[in-house]
């Protein structure tokens, strides 16, 4: 594990320092990289030319930086709504019209930058001798792509295809090139004009297109049994990356732009803040109802037999930092210690006379868990539940500092917020509109025995209104600021977009959407808390940098867990 973890922070160096350079080529500060995407704040770009699709962990910083390079070209030197708009809907089509319009943007080379052109050169090449060498050449559909991608990049670039391979695709090359011989020189010639270029390679990608189809036809009266849908699957499914990588099983939180929010001088604004709480579940709860409730958490914990001393362990090393301790003495090498001087003297033999910094593993850290408590999370409570007191629990043995909170409305479609602005003749925009609650199932100072009984106050059914996520992240985050520890993390869990159908209609769909973004990018910026969305069944990728997004419709499981603790560990 400790293995994985360097591996972990070596690529998210190596993606920090791929960034930097995609900035200072576009000047576009929102550029960073996660998983080996490019992204604009929140969201991955449509790049999908085969060359640029990297592996942080796997590849060496020369095939990364070359993507990056090739990343950024294409930002600065192609017109994506243009690109979007010629883009032909046949997938084969659009295949190779993705990959010559990512060459195009190749060619388009900075003045006095020798550097950038190896770096495209060794990461194009790079990734030629993997297709090669993982066999995606063996068959018929896949050798006419590679040779494809190989003549347009030598006509493009000037530079010569690859020596490895030249004889490899020599026939394929002899063979097609008659046909595709004046859509090839188009692009040469029209490589600084996209719209012009365009023509061409909209023509050659209906050229190759019209040969794919020629050639899986032959092969479908060969082989009636596999489906064509199976066979382009097979043939281009490790080529090109058409579609947005998003989870395939996990849908995407919606969001779009707030009118209002953007058109305000005040900003993000509160109608009223008379009837906002801070409120501890566990206290408006009968006694007896609350241990019923944690009898029937720990029943559902006892039946997982998930191992929470290994998790404490595991999330002990992920978080913990080293920190000077003092000397060890005795020891054969390091420093001189000046008391053992008088033993050389009477033991010339005698090695034990240096002395080591010694170093011990502290967690220096405090988490906090930020549930949704909206309608909607009425139906996954119980695995979030679970979950969360498992981890409060593991790092509470860990040495880390944790509180569970949460955030819901006083009220349903506004409560007294809104009937105040009802009798004040309903103002235009009148920001949030609806009494908030911010529950404290645990706090940091207490630790997880004696706030056990607290926790389960989760199962409350009547907590569970409405949900202004943004507010809720900056309070949470106060609170954690508040502490004196050098890392900290919150976790926000929800299932949704935030929600509130009063502001909604006062205001605009977006309202509190825009809001919420507003806020995790301010303390991305500031990096005084890491704010981490875990998405239970939905994708928070529009919301948070750093998201996870689990099913929970199965009980958690040390498989789960493990995930979960590889993603808090990692170092933004």
């Amino acid at each position: 594990m400790k293995a994985d973890r360097q591996a972990a922070r070596r690529a998210e160096r190596r993606e920090a320092l791929c960034a930097a350079a995609v900035r200072a080529l576009t000047g576009d500060a929102a550029l960073h990289y996660r998983d080996g995407r490019l992204c604009r704040d929140t969201r991955p770009l449509p790049l999908h030319a085969p060359h640029l699709r990297t592996h942080p962990q796997l590849d060496d910083f020369a095939s990364l930086r070359g993507a990056a390079d090739g990343a950024a070209l294409r930002l600065l030197h192609s017109d994506a709504q243009l690109h979007g708009r010629l883009c032909p809907l046949d997938p084969v089509e659009r295949m190779v019209f993705e990959l010559l319009e990512q060459l195009r943007c190749e060619t388009q080379l900075p003045p006095g930058m020798p550097g950038l052109a190896r770096n495209l050169r060794g990461r194009f090449e790079g990734w030629s001798r993997a297709v090669h060498r993982t066999g995606l050449t063996e068959d018929h559909l896949g050798i006419l792509l590679y040779t494809v991608a190989q003549i347009a990049w030598s006509r493009l670039t000037g530079w010569p295809v690859l020596e490895e391979t030249e004889d490899l695709i020599e026939a394929t090359r002899a063979a097609i090139v008659p046909a595709l011989g004046v859509s090839l020189a188009g692009l040469r010639r029209h490589r600084a004009e996209q719209g012009a270029f365009a023509v061409h390679a909209l023509e050659l990608a209906r050229l190759v297109g019209d040969m794919i189809r020629t050639a899986r036809a032959e092969q479908a009266q060969d082989d009636p049994q596999e489906s064509e849908d199976d066979k382009a699957r097979t043939a281009f499914s490790l080529w090109f990356d058409v579609e947005d990588n998003e989870p395939e099983d996990m849908a995407v939180a919606l969001t779009g732009d707030s009118r209002v929010l953007g058109a305000s001088d005040q900003g993000y604004r509160a109608y009223t803040t008379r009837y906002d709480s801070e409120i501890h579940p566990g206290t408006r709860v009968r006694k007896a109802l609350l241990d019923e409730f944690r009898t029937r958490l720990d029943e559902r914990i006892a039946a997982l037999g998930v191992n929470v001393a290994r998790l404490a362990h595991a999330l002990k090393v992920a978080l913990a930092t080293t920190q000077r301790d003092g000397w060890s003495f005795g020891e054969e090498h390091g420093r001189i210690d000046g008391r053992r001087l008088a033993q050389l003297v009477s033991s010339p033999a005698e090695r034990r006379l240096f002395r080591l910094e010694r170093y011990t593993p502290l967690a220096d850290c405090a988490v906090s868990f930020l549930i949704d408590c909206s309608g909607s999370m009425k139906a996954h409570i119980e695995p979030v539940a679970i979950m969360v007191d498992i981890l409060t629990r593991a790092l509470d043995q860990a040495g880390v500092a944790t509180e569970v909170l949460g955030f819901t409305t006083g009220a349903w479609n506004g409560g007294r917020a809104r009937l105040d602005w009802l009798a004040q003749g309903k103002p235009r925009h009148p920001g949030r509109l609806n009494e908030i609650s911010h529950l404290v199932f645990k706090d940091a100072a207490t630790n997880w025995r004696r706030a056990r009984a607290e926790i389960a106050a989760l199962f409350k059914a009547d907590l569970f209104r409405e949900g202004v996520d943004g507010e809720a992240v900056d309070w949470a985050c106060a609170r954690l600021a508040a502490g004196a520890q050098a890392r900290r993390i919150l976790i926000v869990i929800s299932d949704g977009s935030p929600m509130d159908s009063a502001t909604g209609q006062a205001n605009d769909a977006y309202y509190l959407d825009n809001h919420l973004k507003e806020v995790v990018a301010r303390h991305e910026a500031l990096r005084d808390v890491e704010v981490l969305g875990l998405g239970v069944g939905l994708d928070l990728s529009p919301y948070y940098r750093r998201c996870l997004a689990v099913d929970l419709s199965v009980p958690p499981d040390m498989k789960l867990f493990g995930e979960i603790v590889g993603w808090i560990g990692a170092r933004r």
